[in-house]
């Protein structure tokens, strides 16, 4: 039988504003990708994320992003390669204080640093540096056959293929960008059919109709869209019922 990791990004409300049902996602997921203060989040949600997550049994891991909660990280900012190892590095350590072992499980990307890593080489392999120079031993997290996933092999860093259940794709592989329409699937029955076919058939159809092959280790739900609940619990049942396995043990 599959296994598969099943993964929400999470702890991205602060001071007096929420963002996303984080309580009810996490009792459907199997890891965490918790904000850690740059493009969401707070000291506290991050304490009380971690909390929850751990109630759960849920992996912890950083979702560091670009400092920007104007635009929630998902605007690219100018920044060296030299500059995003370090942003990385100081927000992995953030998340880390909170968490009673001192270890993440694993660090995903953000947002725009998310998909600037998956285009180039350059980013990717600060990312990976930076991880490894806090703990070799953390999965990262990246769109399956990216650059980020690249240089996670190039470097043999552990790394997890990942899949968007509720994001439209290109025929390059890469996401469709939010301001398109039809780049956000919200519709729980689709997202869970796509999750299911991408777990057995190995493979997605673009937006345009092309099919495009894929690993699949982790599958992600969003937790800031308005049926992320939904969309998840769904999932969760769609993938179990066909006899997949979730479970955050994974990495390559």
């Amino acid at each position: 039988m599959p296994t598969v990791d099943f993964n929400s990004d999470l702890g991205e409300s602060f001071g007096h504003y929420t963002i996303g049902l984080d309580r009810e996602i996490l009792t459907a997921v199997s890891s965490a990708n918790i904000a850690t203060g740059f493009h969401a989040g707070d000291p506290v949600v991050m304490a009380e994320t971690v909390a929850l997550a751990q109630e759960n049994g849920v992996a912890i891991g950083a979702h560091p992003g670009f400092p920007d909660l104007q635009g929630f990280g998902r605007r690219r900012l100018a920044m060296a390669p030299a500059e995003i190892k370090d942003m990385v590095k100081y927000q992995m350590g953030a998340l880390m204080a909170f968490v009673p072992s001192h270890r993440l499980h694993h660090v995903k990307p953000h947002g725009a640093l998310y998909n600037w890593a998956a285009q180039d080489a350059n980013v990717a392999e600060a990312i990976v540096a930076a991880v490894q120079e806090v703990d070799e031993q953390t999965i990262l997290y990246g769109l399956a056959n990216s650059e980020l996933i690249k240089a996670a092999m190039k470097y043999q860093q552990p790394y997890a293929q990942e899949v968007f259940a509720d994001r439209a794709y290109q025929a390059d592989g890469n996401l469709v960008p939010r301001k398109q329409d039809g780049a956000v699937i919200t519709d729980p029955h689709e997202a869970a059919d796509r999750a299911l076919k991408m777990v057995e058939d190995h493979q997605v159809v673009a937006i345009t109709g092309e099919t495009i092959p894929l690993a699949v280790d982790s599958i992600c739900v969003h937790g800031d869209t308005q049926s992320a609940v939904d969309l998840a619990r769904l999932i969760h049942q769609t993938l179990t019922n066909n006899g997949v396995t979730i479970s955050s043990k994974i990495g390559g």
